[in-house]
């Protein structure tokens, strides 16, 4: 356990792509969940984007067969820039540079049982004793302040794992873990249970864990000994639910908007509402759907 007092900058996030993508196929038979775009970008380089702007220096993705287009994406592409560069498309020649230029980018392989909890686990020697980020590849807000900024100055107040929480529906509640807590600051709650997708007869509250954690390295004994929950997957939650037995664990409410691209009506909802915004396609699309009869 990292000592309170002693306080460290989180520099390293882990992203976990190794799943399947079972929901959207036969699109993701040989593409990455994660790779599909949301208006012109890949889903997770939005995640990657709200870290690198929350001080995150290296992204560790825990990859698996059939996700090289994801360690491509953020590659350098020689032949790309030099044909950009030649057709005289600088704006754009500027954001493919960029992109392998925002963080240090490292890829491994994910080895062991199935189950969130495992990618985590593979990536301890590369995070030692150090405070880190682990988010999904398909979820992320947008506002005006990152939302993983938010989460790293909850971590830097309190020194403990710290979980993104987002209100849901009732009937949401049967799709993701469900915390109950005291509210301790705007925003914030000391989580006092976590409950895996009860239903809205027994929910506790509308908070969902949605997003990601802060996390501290005594998490890793913890996975070690887990025993596979439900599924017979090692749960990321399960793991976690045990540490707030030995330190205090808390959520915070994010401000901005969720988009869960892990589904294809949340996919479909993210490119619908970020191409309104968008300033490539906003005023067009936006005529677009005012004309459409269906």
């Amino acid at each position: 356990m990292i000592k309170k007092g002693s306080k460290q900058t989180i520099t390293k996030a882990i992203i976990p792509v190794a799943g399947y993508g079972t929901r959207f196929l036969p699109a993701t038979k040989a593409q990455p969940k994660e790779m599909l775009p949301i208006v012109d970008k890949p889903v997770i380089q939005y995640i990657v984007e709200a870290a690198v702007a929350a001080g995150i220096k290296e992204i560790i993705i825990v990859t698996s067969t059939n996700k090289r287009a994801v360690e491509d994406h953020f590659d350098r592409s020689p032949e790309l820039e030099k044909w950009l560069a030649k057709s005289g498309k600088k704006q754009l020649l500027e954001e493919l540079r960029y992109i392998p230029r925002m963080a240090n980018f490292v890829y491994i392989r994910q080895k062991g049982p199935i189950g969130n909890g495992t990618p985590v686990l593979n990536a301890k020697p590369l995070i030692g004793n150090e405070p880190f980020a682990v988010f999904y590849g398909d979820e992320f807000y947008t506002g005006k302040t990152s939302w993983i900024k938010q989460m790293i100055k909850v971590y830097e107040k309190y020194q403990d794992p710290v979980m993104a929480l987002a209100k849901v529906t009732k009937e949401e509640t049967n799709r993701y873990g469900i915390v109950d807590g005291i509210e301790v600051d705007k925003n914030i709650i000391e989580i006092k249970s976590i409950v895996e997708k009860p239903g809205p007869k027994k929910a506790k509250s509308n908070l969902a864990s949605i997003g990601g954690y802060i996390l501290t390295p005594d998490i890793f004994p913890i996975l070690e000994n887990l025993k596979p929950g439900k599924g017979g997957e090692v749960w990321l939650a399960d793991a976690v639910k045990k540490l707030s037995q030995e330190r205090p664990i808390y959520g915070c409410e994010i401000n901005g908007k969720l988009y869960d691209a892990g589904t294809i009506m949340g996919w479909l909802r993210a490119n619908v509402e970020l191409a309104l915004e968008h300033n490539k396609t906003g005023g067009e699309f936006k005529k677009y759907l005012r004309q459409l009869k269906y």
